[in-house]
């Protein structure tokens, strides 16, 4: 290893210097996508307030107004379009009761569950009650347990530092740290009856709120799904076309992703009525009153389970010279309310994408690969319209995508966030260097970045928050997500409508004009690029940096990270080479050739037996927490079997973290394998 490190730096240089500095034929179009007479602030604005004009749930009449307005927009721009519909089961609120008896001889509360209409928004009042998706029908009742974040860690610390006993209790617990959903999990595995959970003031609020402000009024309640899988509950691994197999009820409750025990979201000013019942008030500080009790809820909630007909709004540019090779870029349109933020602020952007590739049209551009925009139906439920679409098309992807371009809350203020598969790294560094900052138009938007304190750190695409997941966790498709801003006050709640954006997340639309820029600068690249602008260095440094994290956690017990070390620096070697075919590769079979083994070297990060006890997510680089769907891991499926040793502490637990570790060293290797195209 140490012998090749001068010869690995000089041609990662020459390399990357070759990525940076090489021209297409068609960057004057690329050039042109950019300028000022190719952008619209003004179609953006009226594109995102025609879409958020009323709530749009996935499965109403509402969201399939919006499908309409989305597909007539993309045929305006002279692309072919059509809808994929399916039909999928979605769940509705019937009833919904939340009873607090402060103590034996107080009268009881009962809460109104109602959001307070703030502003002058018309259709406030077609707002769905409050309620979360999926959840499990039932009464329950008990005393009062305040479990923080709902984290794994906070139950655990309940039991053992503090003996507080779950079992029979209503948790309560706060958003903003983990995915909803396995709050609720973790308060049923806890022992726990029922799960409330409530938007913080802490996390969410302010001196003023919403309109005078940005923050969440007290009434504010951020609703969402607590499903823990993705696509369709009843086709677990197909699509819900029609006359489809399903499972029944009895068996999707069996599958383990579907919640327990019922639960509610309530808003803050509802919180805290309840938490001064526990034990004494609410405090400042970060001590809350635990319990259990002498608080008792009652907990009621009904809902309605339906098979409902979603909508996938798909648009088409041909691909000149490889028509088979797919760009792919989206954006979910259904929304839990009005969906100003998320997200349509995503739809906004991508139709303003759709609209400058109709310009380019029109001065004779044509993509060298397929661009195919797609507009996801019911993501907000379960990431479903996008799992739907890669199921049904698994083979056809596998094969011929090129990489997902994915924009959901594309913007909720300041500050430039991306996150990837490391192969793109660079190719957005550079795309952001040749965007104007909405927000200081001095510098690069990969100027303010470099300043910020999320300087230039590319997140990774390992959590399940948005469509990306069926493409990169399911089908091992390189992949991208960019955002302006990150977690917004108003999130999920009646408040993150056009007013919001207009007043705090975006006055001008600059923001979304930009946000469409350097997307669309890498969707160009990548689709008219000869070479496929790849760089898998960056991706065996990425993977060396998390080899050395898990060396760094001195598991002992025998257990050996060299084969996963190896398998890197083979990667890297191999990466290093395909850098240099790059640069002398000629003949359109040739290209075709190395660039096949571009495309496809994600794919062998993929294994057909997926995560252990979680076999729908196949890459064995990035995937979700176990205990936090919305958290991202490098090897989850070593990340899962480490939790579980550690609680067994048995051989056989650690022998098994052996073998996730060997699984992922097998796949980095079939990795480098296919990036040097040559059978052994």
């Amino acid at each position: 290893m140490s012998k090749s490190k001068p010869l690995a730096f000089i041609v990662a240089a020459l390399s990357y210097s070759f990525f940076l500095f090489s021209s297409s034929p068609k960057s004057h179009y690329h050039e042109l996508f950019l300028s000022d007479s190719f952008s619209d602030n003004a179609s953006v604005a009226l594109n995102l307030r025609t879409l958020t004009r009323r709530p749009h749930v996935a499965g109403t009449v509402a969201n399939a107004e919006a499908a309409a307005y989305v597909r007539s927009v993309l045929t305006s721009y002279a692309l072919k379009s059509h809808v994929v519909t399916y039909q999928v089961s979605l769940t509705y609120p019937v009833h919904r009761s939340l009873v607090l008896t402060p103590t034996e001889s107080a009268k009881p509360i009962t809460f109104l569950l109602e959001q307070e209409q703030a502003g002058d928004n018309p259709y406030a009042n077609e707002v769905m009650p409050t309620f979360h998706g999926y959840a499990k029908s039932g009464n329950v009742s008990g005393p009062v347990v305040y479990a923080n974040y709902g984290r794994v860690e906070d139950f655990l610390r309940l039991k053992k530092d503090m003996g507080v006993n779950v079992s029979g209790a209503v948790v309560i617990a706060r958003y903003g740290q983990i995915y909803r959903g396995d709050i609720v999990k973790n308060a049923y595995e806890a022992g726990a009856v029922g799960a409330v959970i409530y938007t913080d003031k802490r996390d969410y609020g302010g001196d003023q709120w919403f309109p005078a402000s940005k923050w969440m009024p007290p009434s504010g309640v951020q609703v969402g799904t607590v499903y823990n899988g993705l696509g369709d509950p009843t086709t677990p691994g197909w699509a819900s076309v029609d006359g489809c197999e399903r499972l029944s009820d009895e068996a999707v409750e069996l599958s383990g992703d579907v919640p327990l025990i019922p639960s509610l979201p309530v808003s803050a000013a509802d919180a805290e009525v309840i938490l001064k019942t526990v034990v004494g008030d609410v405090g400042d500080g970060d001590v809350y009153p635990v319990g259990p009790g002498p608080g008792i809820l009652n907990l009621s909630y009904t809902g309605e389970t339906v098979i409902a007909q979603i909508e996938n709004v798909i648009g088409v540019i041909e691909g000149e010279e490889e028509p088979d090779r797919y760009l792919i870029l989206g954006n979910h349109r259904d929304a839990w309310t009005f969906g100003a933020v998320d997200p349509n602020s995503g739809t906004a952007v991508l139709l303003e994408i759709a609209q400058r590739l109709d310009k380019l049209q029109k001065r004779g551009w044509k993509p060298r690969r397929t661009i195919i925009l797609c507009n996801w139906d019911a993501e907000e439920y379960g990431l479903i319209g996008s799992t739907e679409w890669v199921e049904e098309n698994r083979e056809m992807l596998t094969s011929r995508a090129v990489a997902y371009l994915n924009v959901d809350c594309a913007v909720s203020g300041p500050g430039f966030h991306a996150s990837a598969t490391p192969q793109l790294d660079e190719l957005i560094k550079i795309a952001a260097q040749e965007v104007r900052d909405p927000d200081n138009a001095t510098q690069t938007i990969y100027d303010s970045w470099i300043g910020s304190s999320n300087s230039v750190v590319i997140g990774r695409l390992g959590g399940g928050g948005s469509d990306y997941a069926s493409f990169v966790q399911h089908v091992g498709v390189p992949g991208v997500d960019m955002s302006f801003g990150g977690g917004y006050p108003v999130y999920h709640s009646m408040y993150d409508d056009f007013t919001w954006m207009e007043k705090f997340g975006d006055p001008m639309f600059q923001r979304h004009v930009a946000m469409a820029s350097v997307l669309g600068l890498v969707a160009l690249r990548l689709a008219d690029e000869e070479i496929l602008p790849f760089n898998y260095t960056s991706y065996a440094l990425e993977l060396k940096k998390s080899a050395e994290d898990l060396e760094n956690e001195k598991l002992g017990h025998n257990i050996d990270v060299y084969p996963l070390i190896k398998s890197i620096e083979d990667l890297s070697t191999a990466a290093q080479y395909i850098n240099i075919e790059k640069e002398a590769v000629k003949g359109a079979l040739k290209v075709r050739e190395l660039n096949d083994r571009l495309m496809m070297a994600e794919r062998a990060l993929t294994d057909r037996d997926g995560l252990s006890e979680r076999p729908w997510y196949k890459h064995l680089i990035y995937g979700p927490s176990k205990y936090d769907d919305y958290g991202s891991k490098s090897f989850p499926g070593v990340d899962d079997a480490i939790d579980n040793a550690k609680k067994l502490n048995t051989k056989a637990s650690w022998e098994y973290v052996q073998h996730q570790i060997w699984r992922v060293s097998r796949a980095i290797r079939q990795a480098s394998l296919v990036l040097k195209g040559e059978l052994r």
